[in-house]
């Protein structure tokens, strides 16, 4: 076994649970608890080995600490050695990782936090990656930089005999990042046919090369069904569209897979596959390995696409370190990064391989953070072609490997925002922003989402935040220390001497000052209520404020918002909303003669532009387009329907619904806005999405409503396919779960769901009852932390621990991968949490909910509860939100749960989509607690 070097060698291992109970592991490896003071003075004077040193740090009710000689955190460890390999952030997930035993308590992780220390400086002595010279050259950086690991790292890595001829600090990736080639553009999809029979032997083929010989009948049926998605359409404008509702466990991606691959093969490229979570897209590629088993070729044929906004932008990276060697940021935390730069699969930061945790882990200032908010391009400021690193750039390799795959593996999101600007553009004979026009199959997995993802889509809204991001996209950073580039940095050598765009460019430069800037949320909301408020927008925001504040109540402002109807405006509202609108018509006209300046040059300059030269002009204008013909127009219009209130409330536009918002943080205002959302946004989806289409397949699990006279009405409507001329297929397969001897769901009556204390009692002694594994799900963040707060120690006492959403300093994806990989923990969170929880086993055996998830009664929803049936509208997204959650509790045919509702009052009528086999029954708490005890006991005999 591998010696520590002496700092280490005495460094004690600390693991904190919540209550907090805190374990630790001497230098001999020897487990034994620790009172909290003595826990806290260890943490604070080291040295010490930690798992997360600012979770430790809550967990002690200490700040979080900055990064010193005699704190070695062994996550950043594990970033080192293993960069872009999973590893969920806790003690537990360390030695998951690395092929551990599964510890037990805070003084057995401890002694497991010391063995994973060891394992990982053992691996990386003896096969550290890229290289060796290159992991030394990082390492010294690291060191240099005042790592704690450096001379541990350094000392592995020198154990062999290395040479010295790695020039350089290692921190420079791209200079060893391999180049995109352009290809042939692939043409236009073929209309072959998909045979239904062939579907059904393809799905075969991949169940047995994935090691499942036997075909189940509803995952055949499902296969040969979905076949019909892939058939040639009929007319313009009528897509074969098809509804699938496929339970648990039918096995509907190799389902639906299989009669896309085999339409790709005949026509591609591509059908695009979207779902709404990120972890579906990465399970959908793993998936994919048993069409293409050779990662060369599934790499080229299943790709994962998501917006730029995910991937690290090189540029980006390369300025936060060259700043940060001058001391201006976090030059550890980017050199972690730039080992994981020379591992990652696409540079995806965002629910891809980058370890979400890493920035979390010492007090770095947001901006200096090595973090996806730092590093990748949120606000459209890429220069494309005339960036150094475009030959390398993440974005670029993915969209062009997007062009060319099988099967392009997307999300909601990116899908309909582009496809309405795809269409836009397309509309007025110009190229699309991306490779969605080319969206004729689509699968829209998770569908149950996509009526939410289309209302974000299509929606608009000026706010104070998004007013700011534009002045900042085209004046740049006004601010000291503020990275960015704005307008004139990106333009300014593409238009030479034309002198009339020049022009334009400086009138928006200009008009942009009106805009929101530096400390604008400061003026406009500040906590001693001295407002000062500059320039139009500014202004305009703080009418819309005192109107929030005169139509509503701020008790409970500081969790929910306030919101109020934009129509009938006050007077101060309906006065400055024409010179906020003056302003962005300022901004829109020179923008708009800007984006023309481009496209002249584009005409103009045709013979003698090279391809790097157009392709930097159609980024920027797409830039320019976005802003200029979608967003400026759409705040223009709110601003006019404001000016123009002189109607009755009955005479306004049936289609949409204007209103405004504040948005609070720590008590205060911090943002306000006015927002325009349709009420049915199935009508933008449809014309831009479902109607271009030759073929659609929506499938979920939890599709349909029961309760209705037609099952699909509801899923019809909201998906869009009611509005085609001919109506969808449809299809519905039950899960092949045993739920009646599996799965039991019970209602406690004797429980007040509005005394935190008794929900606390609840909760406690029901996670208590089936020995961990338990979910909670709370409506309000509010009744969360106070569950919270009560809970976490009695559970800890009791050897469990407790996570919690809002509460610990990660985010939602780490905490799931914390909870999945420890058995018996127990994890609280909200609507997040139940969309995005993928725990098979019995990490996760009990689900609680405080209350029924009545959808919040805000301005939209009372609009679309109008229009879509009232009270069976609540019923029916309740309904909804409940089945949903209850399939989060059964993920395979062997695990058990149970499911609790703390709530008295919840109707009956909610649980008819639960599935078929569970029984509800209304119980007494005494009766949950033991029925919860009987039954899990089971499941550990």
């Amino acid at each position: 076994m591998t010696a520590f070097p002496p700092t280490l060698d005495l460094a004690p291992a600390l693991v904190v649970l919540p209550g907090p109970r805190a374990g630790v592991a001497d230098g001999a490896g020897e487990g034994r608890m620790l009172r909290p003071p003595d826990a806290r003075d260890l943490f604070e004077h080291g040295p010490v080995l930690v798992a997360h040193a600012a979770m430790t740090a809550r967990r002690l009710n200490l700040s979080p600490p900055l990064r010193h000689a005699r704190l070695f955190d062994v996550l950043e460890l594990y970033a080192f050695v293993r960069p872009a390999t999973f590893c969920a952030p806790s003690a537990v997930g360390l030695a998951m990782a690395l092929g551990l035993r599964e510890p037990h308590g805070a003084a057995e992780q401890a002694q497991s936090l010391r063995e994973s220390a060891d394992a990982l400086l053992r691996e990386l002595a003896l096969t550290p990656v890229p290289s060796r010279e290159e992991a030394l050259a990082v390492a010294e950086t690291l060191a240099k930089a005042g790592w704690s690991w450096g001379p541990a790292a350094i000392g592995a890595l020198r154990s062999v005999p290395v040479s010295n001829h790695f020039r350089g600090s290692g921190l420079d990736v791209w200079a060893r990042l391999l180049e995109w080639e352009d290809q042939a553009p692939p043409g236009e999809a073929g209309s072959r046919p998909i045979d239904p029979e062939r579907a059904g032997e393809r799905l075969a083929q991949l169940l047995q090369r994935s090691g499942l010989e036997e075909v189940r009948e509803a995952q055949a049926t499902f296969a040969k069904e979905a076949a019909y998605a892939f058939q040639p359409r009929e007319r313009e404008g009528e897509p074969r569209m098809m509804l699938a509702e496929a339970g648990t466990g039918v096995g509907k991606t190799l389902g639906y897979l299989a009669p896309a691959s085999l339409w790709a093969e005949a026509n591609g490229p591509s059908v695009w596959v979207s779902t709404y979570t990120r972890a579906l897209q990465r399970q959908i590629e793993r998936e994919s390995r048993s069409i293409y088993p050779d990662p060369k070729e599934r790499a080229r044929k299943a790709v994962v696409r998501k917006g730029r906004e995910n991937y690290l932008c090189l540029l980006n990276f390369q300025e936060q370190i060259n700043g940060a060697q001058l001391g201006n940021g976090d030059l550890i935390g980017l050199a972690l990064t730039a080992r994981w730069t020379r591992a990652t699969r696409d540079g995806d930061m965002t629910g891809g391989d980058f370890p979400a945790w890493l920035p979390t882990l010492s007090a770095v200032p947001p901006s200096a953070q090595a973090s996806p908010s730092n590093l990748v391009d949120r606000r459209g400021e890429c220069i494309h072609a005339g960036c150094q690193h475009y030959r390398i750039c993440y974005i670029e390799k993915a969209v062009r490997a997007s062009k060319r795959a099988d099967l392009v593996i997307a999300n909601h999101a990116l899908v309909l925002t582009q496809a309405a600007f795809d269409g836009a553009r397309t509309a007025r004979g110009l190229k699309g922003d991306n490779e969605t026009t080319s969206l004729k199959r689509i699968v829209f997995d998770e569908g149950h989402h996509l009526f939410e993802a289309a209302d974000s889509a299509f929606s608009a809204a000026l706010s104070g935040a998004e007013a700011a991001e534009l002045r900042r996209w085209i004046r740049g950073p006004e601010g000291r220390g503020r990275r960015g580039r704005g307008l004139e940095a990106r333009l300014l050598d593409i238009l030479g001497d034309r002198e009339g765009a020049r022009g334009a460019m400086n009138q928006v430069i200009q008009a942009a000052a009106a805009l929101p800037g530096e400390g604008w949320s400061g003026r406009v909301a500040p906590p001693d209520g001295q407002i000062n408020p500059i320039g139009p927008i500014e202004n305009f925001l703080v009418a819309v404020i005192e109107q929030l504040r005169a139509r509503t109540s701020e008790r409970g402002g500081a969790e929910l918002g306030l919101q109020c109807d934009a129509r009938p405006a006050t007077d101060l509202v309906r006065e400055r909303a024409p010179e906020a609108a003056k302003a962005l018509a300022a901004i829109e006209a020179p923008l708009l003669a800007l984006a023309r300046a481009l496209e002249d040059v584009l005409d103009e300059d045709a013979e003698h532009l090279g391809p790097s030269e157009r392709a930097r002009i159609e980024g920027a204008l797409r830039g320019l387009d976005r802003r200029a013909r979608m967003t400026l127009p759409a705040w223009r219009s709110i601003l006019k329907a404001i000016e123009d209130d002189d109607i009755e409330p009955t005479e306004t536009d049936p289609d949409f619904v204007d209103w405004f918002e504040a948005t609070f943080l720590y008590g205060r205002v911090v943002d306000a806005a006015c927002r325009r959302h349709w009420v049915d946004p199935t009508e933008p989806l449809r014309a831009a999405v479902l109607s271009p289409a030759h073929g659609v397949l929506v499938t979920s699990a939890t599709l349909v409503d029961p309760a209705l006279e037609d099952p699909f009405a509801l899923a019809e409507m909201r998906t869009g396919a009611a509005r085609l001329p001919s109506a969808p297929k449809v299809l519905r397969l039950v899960s092949p779960f045993d739920y009646e001897n599996n799965a039991k769901a019970y209602v406690v009556t004797d429980v007040n769901k509005e005394d935190p204390r008794q929900v606390s009692a609840a909760m406690r002694e029901l996670f208590l009852a089936a020995g961990g594994g338990g979910l909670g799900l709370f409506t309000a963040i509010r009744r969360l932390k106070a569950v919270h707060e009560r809970i976490a120690a009695p559970l800890a006492d009791n050897g469990l621990a407790l996570y919690a959403q809002h509460v610990d300093p990660l985010e939602v994806g780490a905490l799931v991968d914390i909870f999945r990989a420890e058995e018996d923990a127990c994890l609280l969170g909200t609507d997040a949490i139940r969309d995005g929880v993928d725990v098979p086993g019995r990490s996760l055996r009990l689900l609680v909910f405080d209350r029924v998830p009545w959808p919040r009664p805000d301005v939209l929803h009372k609009a679309r509860r109008l229009r879509f049936g009232g009270k069976g509208y609540d019923d029916a997204v309740a309904r909804a939100r409940i089945s949903q959650a209850f399939g989060r509790l059964i993920r395979r045919a062997d695990d058990r749960g149970v499911f609790v509702m703390l709530d008295a009052a919840a109707p009956t009528r909610l649980f008819s989509s639960l599935p078929e086999g569970v029984t509800l029954e209304r119980v007494s708490l005494v009766e949950a607690i033991e029925a919860t005890a009987a039954f899990l006991s089971k499941d550990q005999a």
